[in-house]
């Protein structure tokens, strides 16, 4: 799945969005709010669903080969968070939806959890 259809699917909105990913393909999915998960449950090249919006997401998502990140209930990061993201070209996107039905969205489209891949 790529970013593009996951953009569409979640109603989300670009808040950085480097060229370079544009074509990654996205084969899992992680939604979670503790960065310990993410560490310990991470794939390469998947997407995480947060309602963090603070650097250190940028930072977990970067150790753990995390391509993108959608921050949920129209949450938006702050300038540091953004930069960070800009800097280490991972794409953030904000959705409307929740995490449950973010999840929920995306699994009814075909993508499947880090635990599923």
């Amino acid at each position: 799945m790529t970013l593009a259809e996951i953009s569409e699917i979640l109603d989300a909105l670009s808040i950085v969005s480097p060229e370079e990913t544009d074509d990654v393909p996205f084969h899992s999915v992680c939604s979670a709010d503790l960065m310990s998960d993410v560490l310990y449950y991470h794939a390469p090249n998947s997407l995480l669903i947060t309602g963090l919006t603070q650097p250190h997401v940028i930072r977990t998502a970067e150790i753990a080969g995390i391509k993108a990140i959608v921050f949920v209930l129209n949450k938006k990061p702050d300038a540091r968070t953004i930069e960070l993201a800009q800097q280490k070209k991972i794409p953030l996107f904000s959705t409307p939806y929740c995490t449950y039905t973010a999840s929920g969205k995306l699994y009814e489209a075909g993508l499947r959890s880090l635990r599923d891949a």
